[in-house]
């Protein structure tokens, strides 16, 4: 319904297993070369847990395109099978006419079958699908099939798919011989964020869409939270999102599409609410027991010079700053209160006095140049303990403020007319610590001429992308990259982690690229490897790709896009 809206050739997130969609990463990628290897070097029993909708079935159906030529693969995807039916479903895959043989003469026959097969360098391998789910019975069976061997390897690989439940059964005292024969133990986990964005992109692009990424990073935290990771919950909320964006006549998928989708959706419910609720308020409890923890077992931070030379000064001054009893008011004077005696030393940022003021109302004029600390115990002797103990207590309200230790260390030595004169805006915020990309002159974003600003940081990103903007001038538009990872303006680093680790992984830093692209409205930066000239080129350099290359989900770009993404 809605392939024309976005430009598709075909649904991109469909839950039935779809081979040419299986996303590598979120190491998915490196699990399958794992198991490949496994298989094929006679490794024997091997396990992959996860949960319900992490993507096994897709890893399961992958692995059988992937296999060499020289094995054959049997699918058993029936967990119900009993003990003696699962002998006979082998047999039948392998084509052996088991008639109404008896177990141990059909495991003869199947033993001896193989050890043909292993004559001529086929090995078989057998996929479970389910396994969880299988009889234990049938379970100890699939122990005693891995017993079959020549006198150097084994005849029969198994791999076992199955949800977490199958690691309990393996975990019952009489499993324990089935789980010691297991040699390699793999876990899908839950995707996380960024694999969330990189999933969602993967299979857009995969079916066919070719502009920018339409799901928001509001409408990406959504998915995320209600799929909790889990690859078929997440292509089920991306469906929904993209016909609810369409249904508004829309092309971008924001968090309100997205919780359109999650409303319609039967695997979110009422008790994922009360676990977040739970976690919040444990969360609350935390922050109470350590905020109580600092108050009470830490000890107190080091006063400011201020703060030291202010009860310096009135330890030197017992008679006129505490008296050893009460000074009698004079009469007819009314005390002020202590908080408007102490006003006139915080450097308010909203309406600081001018200095003629300060000096008014501490008795100092401007020529004495008064620290802050001096200035709040300089009171007359008349005044009450009280208030010279509220003065006194006012001025790290003002040293205290968001400027760093310098800053205050600074601000002990300053004049009070100083502090009180200087602008809010001079007091460095750590707002002001985070970089903005370079500003780009000249052509308007969309046109030919237009240059993207450059990364903010990083050395070897921005060398390679000021390379890469020559490059794109005279590059022919229809070879091919590798896209490797996308990042925002505030984590280039990622890209500057890549890059310096290149030539560790025997690639050059030359061969990478680096452009700009906008993504709602929103720089961000791409890192693309190599130059292919055809399709197939580009396809199998995916493949030869490092395994912590092929965990970011690759996937190939025409130069003619990269391109015209960078003029965004």
């Amino acid at each position: 319904m809605y392939l024309d809206h976005f430009g598709l050739d075909e649904p991109p997130f469909r839950i039935t297993p779809h081979t040419d969609f299986f996303f590598a990463g979120a190491n998915r990628g490196a699990t399958l070369e794992a198991l490949l290897y496994a298989i094929t070097h006679d490794e024997g029993i091997v396990k992959v847990a996860g949960e319900v909708g992490s993507g096994k079935t897709m890893l399961c159906r992958v692995l059988m395109e992937r296999l060499p030529g020289h094995v054959d693969t049997i699918l058993l995807s029936n967990p119900s099978l009993a003990r003696e039916e699962i002998l006979y479903a082998i047999a039948d895959e392998l084509k052996i006419d088991a008639g109404s043989e008896r177990q141990p003469v059909l495991l003869r026959i199947l033993q001896d079958h193989l050890i043909k097969l292993y004559g001529e360098d086929r090995r078989v391998v057998v996929l479970i699908d389910e396994a969880h789910a299988m009889p234990q019975e049938t379970l100890e069976q699939i122990r005693l099939l891995s017993n079959l061997e020549s006198s150097s390897s084994k005849l029969l690989q198994i791999v076992l798919f199955g949800q977490p439940e199958l690691d309990e059964h393996l975990s019952l005292p009489h499993m324990r011989q089935l789980k010691e024969r297991i040699t390699h133990s793999f876990r899908l986990a839950p995707l996380l964020r960024s694999d969330v964005e990189a999933y969602l992109e993967f299979r857009m692009r995969a079916a066919g869409y070719r502009g920018p990424n339409v799901f928001s990073p509001g409408a990406v935290r959504q998915i995320l939270r209600a799929s909790e990771g889990l690859t078929r919950r997440v292509n089920i909320l991306a469906d929904k999102s993209l016909l609810a964006a369409f249904a508004d006549n829309e092309h971008g998928i924001t968090a309100r599409h997205v919780k359109r989708a999650i409303r319609d959706s039967e695997f979110y419910h009422a008790p994922m609410n009360r676990s977040k609720i739970g976690l919040a308020a444990g969360g609350l409890a935390a922050g109470l027991v350590l905020g109580l923890g600092v108050r009470y077992l830490l000890p107190p931070s080091a006063p400011a010079p201020a703060q030291t030379a202010a009860i310096s000064a009135a330890a030197a001054q017992p008679a006129a700053a505490v008296p050893s009893r009460p000074v009698p008011e004079p009469s007819g004077a009314q005390p002020a209160p202590a908080p408007a005696r102490a006003t006139p030393v915080i450097a308010s940022p909203d309406a600081a006095p001018a200095p003629q003021h300060v000096a008014q109302a501490t008795g100092v004029t401007p020529k004495a140049a008064v620290p802050a600390a001096a200035a709040t115990i300089a009171a007359p002797p008349q005044a009450a303990p009280a208030q010279v103990a509220a003065r006194a207590i006012a001025t790290p309200v003002a040293v205290n403020r968001t400027a760093p230790d310098a800053q205050v260390a600074a601000a002990a030595t300053a004049p009070v007319a100083t502090a009180a004169t200087a602008p809010v805006a001079t007091l460095p915020s750590t707002a002001t610590s985070v970089v903005k990309p370079d500003t780009p002159t000249g052509a308007k974003p969309g046109s030919k001429n237009y240059v993207p600003p450059a990364p903010p940081t990083g050395e070897f990103a921005r060398a390679r992308f000021a390379a890469t903007q020559e490059w794109l001038k005279s590059a022919p538009g229809d070879q091919y990259s590798i896209q490797l990872l996308t990042t925002a303006t505030h984590e280039v680093r990622r890209i500057e982690e890549l890059l310096a680790r290149a030539d560790g992984r025997n690639l050059k830093q030359s061969d990478f690229y680096v452009y700009g692209v906008k993504i709602n409205d929103r720089q961000h930066y791409r890192l693309a490897y190599g130059l292919y000239p055809t399709l197939a080129e580009v396809t199998q350099g995916i493949k030869d790709l490092p395994p912590a290359y092929l965990q970011l989900g690759p996937y190939y770009r025409s130069v003619e896009r990269m391109r015209s993404q960078n003029h965004q």
